[in-house]
This record gives C-alpha cells, structure tokens and sequence, in this order.
C-alpha cells in the first residue's frame, strides 16, 4: 500500500506541476494586462508601473513561475502582506488571498457535489438493478429509453425549466441558495435540493445504463450459474454474487464525476447562482486574475487526482482478485 502511494503521489507531483506550467502560459497568452485593468481607464505610465511591480508581473514569465512554485513550499512576501506556506498569492482583483477564498468556497461545492452523487448514484443503480433484474421485458425496454433520454439533457437546458416551472410558477420546490450546514441543516437541504434533483436527472442515466450492463453481464458469469446451481435463493445469487463483481466500473464513473465536481460544478454553479468554486474559476478568467485561476486549476486537479487514488484502492476492496501492486 506505500509503495502504490508513493508512486501515486510522485505522479500527481508531475501531472500538477505540468497543469499549473500550461495555465501560466495560457494565461499570459491571453492579450489582456491585468495591471491596466486594475489601473482603470485614466492611468498613468507612473501608476501602471507601481501596479506591475505590485502584482508581480513587471518580472519574466519564468521567473514568476519560479517564484509561485517557491512560495507553495516556503511562503512569499507581497505588497498585500506576507503570505505563510502553502502561499497561492494574492488575487490580482481585490488583492483577497487565494488559499483563504478557496477554502470558503469549498463548503459550497463539497455539499453540492456529494448530496449530488447520493441522489444520482442512488436513483442510477436503483434502475439499473431493476432493469437487470426484469432483463428483456417491459420493465427494462422502458427503464433504458428512460435513461436514454436523460442522457441527452443538459443541466444548462433542464436547471431554467426546473426554476421556471417549479420553483417560481407552481412554488412546488424552494429556491436555490447556499446555506452553511453547521447554521441551519434545514435551510442548507432546501437551499440544495433543486440543484441535487437537476444533478440526478442528468447523472442517473450513466448508472442506470452502466449497473443493468455489468449485473446483466455478471449474471452470466460461472460462479453465479455455480450459485443457483447449489440452490441458493435468487434474491442471495444476485446480491451476494452478481452486485459485488457489478460494483467496479460503476466505483471508477463515480470517482471521475466526483473529482470533477469537487473542481468545481460550473454550469451548475452558474445556473443556480451558487457561490462555489466553479463560478470562481470562470470569474477569475473574466476578470484576468492568475492567482486565483491558478488556485482553482491546482485545487481541481488535485481532486480528480485524489479521488481516482481512491478509486484504484477501493478496487482491492471490491475484487480480492485485484492487487495495488
């Protein structure tokens, strides 16, 4: 297990330090001063310089990579103050720090992402295991066109209908807006419950599809005909047998769409005006802010990376057949 850690670990070091090398240079291709923009329209070459020096970029591209990829391991100093390890800077917006915006953005995303993935992932296998089980009759054709309408919806599409129709015409459900668990465990559940029931409508139709394939594919495995075989109960062969040997492509689609959410659900986020981590990396793009876009990629990263680590380790767990090593 510490030798697959550790290999894990070195891996995700490489990928990050290449994601946050691309982001600088793409962001510096964009033809946009970020110090004329904080300058504003009536700016002098005086003025412009001090901002330059302000936030950094008066220095060459590498050198201020260099000085970024310094200041996550050892802390940096800026005209904001200093700024303590792990240091991701200052926004070049409101001269906020970028760890501390971060991390209030979490609490966000976190709640969206996992009460997101219990009502999908709970809603997909249901159908699939009933589609798998009533295999080639009504049941399952009506359950995969189903899923296979869903499949083609768009959260950008189904959010305004479900707001429009639901939210502000018949009132049915209450409008979207975060609250902190720890203030109010009732109102953060209505701020997220649309958002968690538009998420399920576009997420459950890969687990619908995904778990009545590989329970249909496991059911005609040797060791489940060996299970009926010896006269063990449907309900047994199907649960005991069949689900369990189900369970690994469906741990690896979940750990992807997890990692990607904890990055940050933007379209989401957006259509819902939800102050998460997604609409903080498209407003850092808006407004030009490398620090904070480079937090929010870096963060990103990092959890897809970390959440597929899981996935590769909970395999052992699912199918003793499966080593680390």
């Amino acid at each position: 297990m510490i030798r697959f850690l550790l290999r894990r670990v070195l891996g995700a070091t490489v990928i990050l330090l290449v994601i946050s090398a691309v982001t600088f240079l793409l962001f510096y291709s964009i033809p946009r001063d970020p110090a004329r923009l904080a300058c504003g329209k009536t700016c002098d070459p005086e003025s412009l310089a001090m901002i330059r020096a302000s936030l950094g970029v008066d220095r060459p591209v590498p050198v201020q990579y260099w000085e970024y990829l310094v200041g996550i391991f050892a802390g940096r100093d800026f005209a904001a103050g200093p700024c303590p390890a792990p240091c991701l800077g200052y926004s070049f917006r409101d001269q906020s720090p970028v760890l501390e915006t971060i991390l209030d953005r979490v609490p966000t995303t976190a709640s969206l992402a996992l009460g997101g993935a219990v009502v999908f992932l709970t809603v997909g296998l249901a159908l699939g295991m009933i589609a798998a089980r009533n295999q080639g009759n009504l049941v399952d054709k009506g359950l995969s066109s189903l899923s296979l309408v869903m499949s083609s919806m768009q959260i950008y599409l189904v959010g305004p209908l479900v707001l429009a129709v639901f939210v502000y015409h018949l009132q049915l459900l209450p409008s979207p807006r975060y609250v902190d668990l720890t203030e109010d465990p009732v109102g953060w559940f209505k701020g997220l419950l649309v958002p968690w029931l538009v998420m399920s409508i576009i997420f459950t139709a890969a687990y619908t599809r995904m778990a009545r394939s590989t329970l249909v594919e496991q059911l005609r495995e040797d060791h489940v005909r060996t299970a009926r075989a010896k006269g063990m109960s449907g309900r047994t062969v199907f649960f005991r047998h069949a689900w369990r040997g189900s369970l690994i492509p469906i741990v690896t689609i979940l750990g992807v769409d997890l990692g990607s959410l904890f990055g940050g659900a933007m379209v989401t986020e957006f259509t819902f005006a939800l102050p998460g981590l997604g609409r903080l990396a498209v407003n850092s793009v808006t407004q030009t802010d490398l620090p904070m876009l480079m937090g929010v990629m870096l963060f990103a990263a990092a959890m897809i990376i970390a959440f597929n680590i899981l996935v590769d380790a909970v395999y052992a767990w699912i199918d003793p057949r499966i080593r680390l090593s």
